[in-house]
Formats: structure tokens, C-alpha cells, sequence
């Protein structure tokens, strides 16, 4: 969460008049994250959470995000509830931006992730995804191989400035992944971008999920394995089998992958990693400092790439009975 788009007192409180959640009592800015503007309002019916949506925010793309989030509530899964306007629609507008209000959410993101946390969020993505097995809207996965091939062509040609010889390292890894991508996996909702500051916790128990604005339609096990980049890599780069035993473990408690699935999450973990690597490259090269994308060191994701090139069977992960 951060915050790009200034809004006054003045434009607030007209925004408010259109919900039914009371007058507003104060409000500030969330510094942290992502793509989109958020702040935290106080009003006398409570405590919401207020996005405006960014540039790279498709309105289109908001009645997938918003009616997923309200499907999910309803079938249980703790995250937070688009608030209905007074004409029943989820998204309004302010300071030239599509904006929506949400329920507000306790908990904390954790910072130094243990098994414990891992196991919990493997836990939860599995009930996300059986959740979210008949909800009945649909997204393509923007950040699919064409996606990340897109972000690569306008890439290539600078990125031997962030390591020599970084073009031809990656274009070998497209080709071994458009050669091994899997065809024929279950399919379904995803998050697609489960960062430790997605999830909220209260001490070791999760509270809640929050930052759908990814989520779309893809094979399970990619979720999955994008989990095992985000979660089970140490800030020293190494990664951490413990962590990943108790993050597959708590999700085959809830959902078990089948033979094909298992099989194919070294490549799948290989694909999201360079998928990330794709994004942070890009805005590395293209995005100039203090710009409204948050820069972050492709390096980090470069070594994770690394890492995935060399497992063999999903064991090496710590999946047991693969």
C-alpha cells in the first residue's frame, strides 16, 4: 500500500456522502507498497480502508477484483469486504481516480517469517483456491510467459548493465521454459501475488489476505510456487527447506496437488521467479528514481532464477511423497 494521489478533507467528505458509513472523523495515508493510493479512514461507523486506483490499475479489471474479494468473504476466507455504495455499485470516483472502500482488516505483516507463519499461509492459499472454484467472473493472467516476454523486449537490451552477459542468461531461461511449461494443470482463481505484506497476522495465526488487484485466473500450483519464492528465501538469498516443508505441508492439508502438479513446481517456481525478475528489471532500467513504481533490486530475483534452474524433482523443495 502506499500513496501517490494527494485527496483533501474537502473531497473526502463529499466522496463519504455516497456510502453509508457514517461521517468521517479523520483519515491518513498508508505509507507502505504498492501500485495503488491507500489511506485509513476513521468515520462514526467505523474504521475502512480507501484505494484509489493507479495508472496501471485497469478500471475494467475492478468488478474481477471487488466481487472476488466479496465471494471470498462469503465462503469464509478472511480478507477485507468492498463496502457498497448507496446506489449499489463497489467503485466510485475521486480525485480522478476510480476509488472503492474496504472493510479494515487487523493484523500485521510479518517481517522475519517463520515455519510457523509458512504453514499457515500454505493453509491459506489452499482454502483460497477451493473458495474461489465457483466464483464466476474471469481473468486472463496479464503477467502470463507473454507478459513477462513483453517486459523482457523492452529490457533485453540494457540488461547487461545490471550483470554482463545478463541477455543471454535470460533468453536461455525463456526458451527452457517455453519448452517445459506445463499444458494441462487444474486451473483456477489465484492470488498471484502473496507477498509476506499481503498477509496479515496476530502473533502466529493469520488474520487475513488483502491485495487482490493481481489475482486472475491460472494454474493452482503457480500460486503455489510463488509462495515458495516470497516466503522461503532468507535475506541472504538462501533458501530455507524448513520453511518450505511447513508452507507445502499446511497447503496439502487443505488441498493435495496431484501427480502432474508436483511434478511440474520446479518449473512453475523457476517461471514465477523469473516473472518477478521480469518486472523488477524493467522498472530498474525504465523507471526513473522517485517515480511512482517502487524500485526494487532485480538481483534478488536473479538468484532465486538461478536457484530453480538446478532442482530436479519437487522433493528438493521438501514436498513430501513427490
Amino acid at each position: 500500500m502506499a500513496v501517490y494521489t494527494d485527496i483533501s478533507e474537502t473531497e473526502l467528505a463529499s466522496f463519504l456522502t455516497e456510502y453509508d458509513i457514517g461521517e468521517l472523523r479523520s483519515y491518513r495515508g498508508i505509507a507502505e507498497g504498492s501500485e495503488n493510493s491507500n489511506y485509513v479512514l476513521h468515520t462514526t461507523g467505523g474504521e475502512f480502508i480507501l484505494t484509489l486506483y493507479e495508472k496501471r490499475v485497469e478500471r475494467a479489471d475492478l468488478p474481477f477484483f471487488l466481487g472476488l474479494m466479496q465471494h471470498l468473504a462469503n465462503k469464509g476466507i478472511s480478507c477485507p469486504l468492498p463496502v457498497a455504495r448507496r446506489d449499489g455499485e463497489l467503485i466510485g470516483n475521486i480525485a480522478g481516480r476510480p476509488a472503492a472502500i474496504i472493510t479494515f482488516l487487523e493484523g500485521f505483516w510479518v517481517r522475519r517469517p517463520t515455519a510457523a507463519h509458512c504453514r499457515e499461509v500454505g493453509k491459506a492459499l489452499a482454502g483460497l483456491h477451493l473458495a474461489g472454484a465457483d466464483f464466476s467472473l474471469h481473468r486472463h493472467n496479464a503477467m502470463d510467459m507473454a507478459g513477462w516476454r513483453k517486459l523482457w523486449e523492452g529490457a533485453c537490451a540494457r540488461a547487461d548493465e545490471v550483470e554482463p552477459g545478463l541477455a543471454g542468461e535470460i533468453e536461455a531461461d525463456f526458451e527452457r521454459l517455453k519448452a517445459d511449461w506445463p499444458q494441462d494443470l487444474p486451473k483456477g482463481v489465484i492470488h498471484a501475488d502473496l507477498f509476506p505484506d499481503n498477509v496479515f497476522f496476530l502473533g502466529d495465526r493469520l488474520s487475513g489476505l488483502i491485495d487482490f488487484y493481481f489475482a486472475c485466473n491460472d494454474f493452482l500450483a503457480y500460486d503455489l510456487a510463488t509462495c515458495l519464492n516470497a516466503w522461503c528465501f532468507e535475506k541472504d538469498f538462501s533458501f530455507n527447506l524448513t520453511k518450505a516443508k511447513a508452507l507445502l505441508a499446511g497447503y496439502q492439508s487443505i488441498r493435495k496437488l496431484d501427480a502432474e502438479e508436483a511434478a511440474a513446481l520446479p518449473v512453475l517456481a523457476h517461471g514465477s521467479a523469473l516473472r518477478f525478475l521480469m518486472t523488477r528489471l524493467y522498472d530498474w532500467l525504465h523507471v526513473a528514481d522517485g517515480a511512482m513504481v517502487q524500485k526494487r533490486d532485480p538481483k534478488e530475483y536473479l538468484r532465486r532464477v538461478r536457484f530453480h534452474r538446478a532442482i530436479g524433482s519437487a522433493s528438493e523443495y521438501g514436498l513430501d511423497g513427490s
